[in-house]
C-alpha cells in the first residue's frame, strides 16, 4: 500500500509528554493516558518497556490505508528495526514473550564450531536446537562462518531472533506490495535476526530460514525477501542477497546477511505466459475490431435503407458500444508496440487515452444496461426528450472528467509486469507503478466492479421476466425458453458478462486464457446479436420476442 506522507506533531509538547510517561511515576501509565498519536512513531521513540511495546503494536491494526490518517510508517517501521539493537546493545533482557512478538536473545562465542539452529514455530519462542534434534518445520540455521566473521572485533557476540506478527495493516507491507494484486507478507510474519550496530552482509556460507505454509494456488509464488531500511524514503523488500528454494508446502531461504526477512505471497506472469496472453488477446481483438467495423457499416447503411431506423435509439446504442470498443482494441495494438522506446510524453498520453476508452467501454455498457432496464422492467413512462443525447453526453464525457481528474494527478506512465524472479514479462503505457493504489484502483476496478454489478442486476431482472412469461401450450412454452436463453447469451454481450471472468482469474491460470479469450471475443459477439436483431430486418420484427422484439417497438427520444 501506498505510504502516506510524514505526519506533523507539535514538537513543542513532546518533553511534557516523555517527561509524564517516564518521570514521577512508578507504575506503568493507563492506557486512556496514551497520547492519541501514538502511531506517528515519535511519542514512544526510544521507549521499549512492555507498555511502550504494546502501544505501538496497536499500530499494525491502525495503519491500514485509508481508515487512520496519523501514522508515519518510516518511523514506525524504524520504532521496530532499532528494538532488535537496543536488545542486543543495551537490553540485558533474554526473552521477549508477548501475543505480537516472540524474541530470545543469547550469547555466543566467535569461535564456535558447528551451526546455529533454532526453532521458528508460531506462538513460541525462539528456542536453539541441538545438532542431534529433530529439525521443525519452522527454523533458522546460522552457520559458524557467520560468527568467524566476527571474531577480529570480540570473542563473544550477543544475538537477538525475533518473530514479528505485523498484523493486516500497512507496516512494512512497502511500496512493492502496494502495486501487486494480491500480494502480502506471507501470515504477516517477520523473522529479524540481529547482532546490534554491526552490519553483517556478503557471507560466503548464506544463513537458512524455513517456512511451513499450505500449499499456494498455481497463479502464485512465495519470494524470499529482506526489509531494506535504505530502500525508498521508508524502506521496502528486496531480494538481493537471497534465493529461494521453493516447495509444496515449504520454503527455504537462503541470504547472504543479516536484518527482517519475510517470504512475500504475490502473483504470478513468467514472460512466456504474458506473449502467450498477449498473442491470444491481439488475435481475439484483431477479429472484433473486423466485426465490430462491420457492426458500424451495416448500422450506417441500415440507416438508408429503413427510414424508422434512424429514430430508434438502441441501435444507436449498440453502435456507440461498438465504436468505444474498437478503438479500445486499436490502442490497444498501440500500446503492445515498442513501449521501452517511446517517450515519456508519448507514454502518457497513450496511458490516458487507453484508459479513457476503457473507461468508455465500461460505461456504455451500463447505458446497454439501464436502456435494457427501460425497455423490458419499467416499460411504461420512459419517454425522455433528447434521450441518446443524453447518453451520449455521459458515455463520452464522464470517463472525460475521470481521465482528466487522473491526468492532473500526473497518473499514467509505464507500467511494468514482473515474474517471480524479478524480471520484466511484460511493459504497456497505463498507471504509474507509484500510484497503481490511488488511481488504477479506484478508477479501473472499482468503476469496473460498480458497473458490472449493476449489469448483472438487470440481466438477473431480465431473465426473470424472460422465463416467467406466459405461453399456451407446452411445445410453445419449450420454443419460447430456447428463445429467452439465446437472447440472454446475446444481452451478455451488450452488457460485459465476459468481463466478469476476471474476477475469477485468481482461481488458476486456466480461468486467466478463459477471461482472455471470451473477452477479446465481445466484438464477434455484438456483431452477432446486431444481425439477429436488425438483418433481414422484416424477418426478425416478425420472429423475435421478449427484450429483442422491444427493441423494435419502443423509441425512446425526439430529436
Amino acid at each position: 500500500m501506498v505510504t502516506p506522507g510524514a505526519l506533523r506533531v507539535p514538537l513543542l509538547v513532546l518533553p511534557l509528554l516523555l517527561a509524564s510517561g517516564q518521570k514521577n511515576s512508578t507504575s506503568e501509565p493507563n492506557i486512556s493516558e496514551l497520547p492519541r498519536k501514538v502511531c506517528l512513531g515519535i511519542i514512544n521513540m526510544d521507549l521499549y518497556e512492555t507498555f511502550y511495546l504494546r502501544s505501538t503494536a496497536k499500530c499494525f491494526t491502525k495503519c491500514k490505508q485509508s481508515k487512520y490518517k496519523s501514522c508515519d510508517l518510516g518511523n514506525l517501521q524504524r520504532y521496530w528495526v532499532d528494538y532488535e539493537t537496543h536488545l542486543v546493545e543495551e537490553s540485558m533482557t533474554e526473552t521477549v514473550d508477548l501475543s505480537f512478538l516472540k524474541t530470545s536473545v543469547k550469547n555466543f562465542s566467535t569461535n564456535i564450531s558447528e551451526d546455529v539452529h533454532f526453532s521458528l514455530t508460531p506462538s513460541q519462542l525462539p528456542r536453539q536446537v541441538m545438532e542431534d534434534e529433530q529439525k521443525p518445520a519452522d527454523r533458522v540455521r546460522l552457520p559458524r562462518s557467520l560468527f568467524a566473521t566476527l571474531q577480529g572485533s570480540r570473542a563473544t557476540v550477543r544475538l537477538a531472533i525475533s518473530v514479528l506478527d505485523i498484523g493486516p495493516g500497512d507496516l512494512f507491507k512497502g511500496p512493492q506490495l502496494s502495486l501487486e494484486d494480491s500480494g502480502s507478507v506471507l501470515n504477516n510474519r517477520l523473522v529479524g535476526l540481529s547482532v546490534g550496530r554491526m552490519r553483517v552482509t556478503g557471507l560466503a556460507e548464506p544463513l537458512e530460514i524455513a517456512f511451513s505454509h499450505q500449499p499456494q494456488p498455481p497463479n502464485m509464488t512465495l519470494t524470499c525477501v529482506f526489509w531494506d531500511v535504505a530502500k525508498g524514503p521508508t524502506g521496502d523488500w528486496s531480494s538481493e542477497g537471497c534465493s529461494t528454494e521453493p516447495g509444496a508446502k515449504q520454503t527455504v531461504c537462503h541470504c547472504d546477511h543479516l536484518t527482517f526477512f519475510a517470504l512475500l505471497l504475490r502473483p504470478v506472469l513468467d514472460k512466456d505466459t504474458a506473449q502467450t496472453l498477449t498473442r491470444i488477446s491481439q488475435a481475439g481483438c484483431g477479429a472484433s475490431m473486423i466485426f465490430l467495423a462491420f457492426t458500424i457499416i451495416l448500422y450506417t447503411a441500415l440507416r438508408f435503407y429503413w427510414q424508422r431506423f434512424k429514430s430508434e435509439d438502441s441501435p444507436k446504442i449498440h453502435v456507440a458500444l461498438s465504436i468505444s470498443l474498437f478503438l479500445l482494441n486499436l490502442t490497444f495494438f498501440i500500446n503492445m508496440g515498442h513501449v521501452s522506446k517511446e517517450s515519456y510524453a508519448t507514454c502518457w498520453a497513450q496511458g490516458a487515452i487507453f484508459h479513457y476508452f476503457l473507461l468508455c467501454v465500461f460505461t456504455w455498457m451500463v447505458l446497454e444496461a439501464f436502456h435494457l432496464y427501460l425497455l423490458v422492467i419499467r416499460v411504461f413512462n420512459t419517454y425522455f426528450s433528447h434521450y441518446f443525447l443524453k447518453l451520449s453526453l455521459v458515455g463520452w464525457g464522464l470517463p472525460a472528467l475521470m481521465v482528466i481528474g487522473t491526468g492532473i494527478a500526473n497518473s499514467y506512465g509505464l507500467y511494468t509486469i514482473r515474474d517471480k524472479e524479478n524480471r520484466t514479462s511484460l511493459e504497456l503505457c497505463w498507471f504509474k507503478e507509484e500510484t497503481a493504489i490511488s488511481a488504477l484502483y479506484v478508477t479501473v476496478h472499482g468503476y469496473f466492479l460498480v458497473t458490472f454489478l449493476f449489469n448483472i442486476v438487470v440481466l438477473g431482472l431480465v431473465a426473470w421476466k424472460i422465463f416467467t412469461l406466459p405461453s399456451a401450450t407446452a411445445g410453445k412454452k419449450q420454443r419460447q425458453n430456447c428463445k429467452g436463453a439465446l437472447t440472454l447469451l446475446g444481452l451478455s454481450s451488450l452488457v460485459g458478462v465476459t468481463w466478469g471472468l476476471a474476477i475469477l482469474t485468481p482461481l488458476g491460470l486456466s480461468t486467466v486464457y478463459i477471461f482472455t479469450l471470451f473477452n477479446s471475443l465481445q466484438g464477434i459477439f455484438i456483431f452477432s446479436w446486431f444481425i439477429t436483431l436488425y438483418f433481414p430486418i422484416q424477418s426478425t420484427m416478425s420472429s423475435s420476442s421478449g427484450p429483442a422484439q422491444a427493441e423494435h417497438s419502443h423509441t425512446m427520444s425526439h430529436e
